[in-house]
């Protein structure tokens, strides 16, 4: 009997994408669903009543969620390709360095993205901080997954690409080359792989989707700097 796997995203969210290319990497065969998140589907609502977001992975009808979640049901279950190493402890580090990348890489980075003059300058002390730690964790290494694309360069994926779009929409340079030469080779050798490069999405609509993310931002943020 043929397996069923569904994966249910929209067309830009950066936590789908690790889905993709995990799929990809292991060589299933998937269905996409396209989500509109303002006009969620039923089957959507069916499949994650709790937090109601994508990804969402369907296997022979059994929803998983979150995407470093679904990364590692992945991997478990379809052994071909690994993305995690064998190794309790390195397995456990890659565990650890993909919450970091969500937890404190994203987080930080999108707090310079949204302030501006001295809140911004004083947002990037953190940013590049955690930067610095990326750098040292990819010494003597081609891809944090070491030789080969694995689950923490999956879950830093959106560093390989979205980061420039945002720097170009902002004018701000924040993976400077000369600062972070190994995460800067990083995201090259990750943007070139064949498999990462054909699922990005239209780099043209990325930037008008940012665009629009950045300005809604700050119109809300001067709004509540108004009212106080």
């Amino acid at each position: 009997m043929a397996e069923e796997v569904k994966l249910f995203r929209t067309w830009s969210s950066s936590y789908a994408l690790r889905i993709v290319w995990a799929l990809k990497i292991k060589g299933i065969e998937y269905e996409t669903i396209f989500e509109n998140l303002p006009d969620k589907s039923p089957s959507l609502l069916h499949y994650n009543p709790v937090n109601k977001q994508v990804p969402v992975l369907v296997h022979n009808g059994k929803p998983i969620v979150e995407s470093l979640v679904i990364l590692e049901y992945i991997d478990e279950t379809w052994k071909q390709a690994p993305l995690l190493p064998e190794d309790p402890y390195e397995r456990a580090m890659a565990r650890f360095w993909a919450k970091f990348g969500d937890d404190k890489v994203l987080t930080s980075i999108r707090s310079v993205l949204m302030k501006q003059g001295k809140e911004q300058e004083e947002a990037m002390v953190p940013a590049m901080e955690n930067l610095k730690f990326l750098e040292e964790e990819l010494k003597g290494k081609k891809f944090f997954g070491g030789e080969k694309i694995g689950f923490v360069d999956l879950a830093l994926g959106w560093l390989g690409n979205s980061i420039s779009i945002l720097e170009e929409i902002v004018g701000l340079k924040i993976v400077d080359e000369e600062k972070f030469p190994l995460l800067s080779a990083w995201m090259q050798d990750f943007a070139d792989a064949s498999i990462i490069k054909d699922n990005w999405p239209p780099r043209d609509k990325m930037i008008v989707k940012f665009q629009a993310l950045l300005d809604a931002a700050a119109i809300a943020e001067s709004a509540t700097s108004s009212s106080k």
